[in-house]
């Protein structure tokens, strides 16, 4: 069980968190009811986790859910050109999880193409023009093991069982899943900048009434098209070390080894890829020695892992979305 290390936040500020994860577009009210805490001290919270730890609430597209490729990207630059090259990344609507790693030579990326065009005009376009990159490294993700929907938070165990049961809407429905069509576009847009915007923001952004918007809204998140996250500084919660590591497996332990890396509690990320590694992981920790703690002892002894490279973060430069640095 992770636990918090000693900071300006506090255990309340975690619970809120994590409850904004289960239902980042719950009231207030219903957070402060499961909380034991007034809407107020909430809605406090709420503003100062905003301000100081970079909290946003996104709805995002789930590109799983909807059949869509993923490529996870590793981008050598030259030292002069990676920020700039990584800034010019984020702009992209298509991108997410952005870092600079090795001293700031390279560029971790995952990009989610809307169509094969935006994959061909980003890897077989741009980028090789682009003076520059050294060296591009593309791997498909496969399977995702963790992330997506289910954020990292949980591995805190800050809420019990009932709060999250009293906090979380309804599980995607089975079925085809409903698909987002063109129309709306400027509902996604508004709610990716914001998603606990109200439905009066929402009626002005697409010009449709708020009973339309409920509809449709309900409708996606239902069938699981589209889900409600957030992002934040980790180092808010004493974790602010963070580091990508690229697995080899045997073939045959591939899944077994993707599925107990997703219950470890460093892991924020996991998903079988094509390509020179067969895994790709996130893991957040406290400090250089927590990381290699975890490479030496849980990773280092898991059964099929054959080969580990390990490539720390130096600097996020997105996360879900992009946000220009103050």
């Amino acid at each position: 069980m992770l636990r918090m290390e000693s900071g300006t936040f506090d255990l309340l500020d975690l619970q809120l968190l994590s409850a904004l994860e289960v239902d980042g577009r719950a009231p207030f009210s219903r957070i402060a009811a499961v909380l034991g805490v007034s809407d107020r001290t909430v809605a406090r919270r709420y503003r100062r986790l905003c301000a100081e730890a970079g909290l946003r609430v996104v709805v995002l597209r789930d590109a799983v859910r909807l059949g869509e490729d993923q490529w996870m990207l590793r981008l050598r630059c030259a030292p002069d050109g990676a920020a700039v090259i990584a800034d010019a990344l984020a702009r992209r609507p298509d991108t997410y999880w952005i870092g600079l790693c090795s001293g700031g030579t390279e560029i971790a990326c995952i990009t989610r193409p809307r169509s094969p065009g935006d994959h061909d005009d980003l890897l077989l376009g741009k980028l090789p023009r682009t003076p520059s990159v050294v060296e591009i490294r593309a791997q498909q993700l496969l399977h995702r093991f963790y992330g997506g929907p289910v954020g990292w938070l949980p591995k805190f165990r800050a809420l019990d069982a009932d709060q999250i049961a009293a906090l979380r809407p309804e599980p995607p429905e089975p079925g085809p899943v409903v698909r987002p069509e063109p129309e709306d576009a400027p509902l996604l847009a508004a709610l990716e900048r914001d998603g606990r915007a109200g439905y009066p923001e929402l009626q002005r952004a697409t010009g449709r009434s708020e009973s339309a918007i409920r509809r449709r809204l309900s409708a996606l998140i239902a069938s699981g098209a589209v889900y409600v996250d957030i992002e934040y500084s980790t180092a808010a919660l004493g974790h602010p070390k963070s580091a990508i590591l690229w697995i080899t497996t045997s073939p045959g332990a591939l899944d077994s080894v993707g599925r107990t890396l997703a219950g470890h509690d460093e892991i924020a990320f996991a998903a079988a890829t094509a390509g020179p590694s067969h895994l790709v992981v996130t893991a957040v920790v406290r400090d250089t020695a927590a990381l290699y703690a975890y490479l030496s002892g849980p990773l280092g002894h898991l059964d099929g892992v054959q080969h580990v490279e390990a490539t720390p973060f130096l600097r996020r430069v997105k996360q879900l979305t992009y946000r220009p640095t103050r």
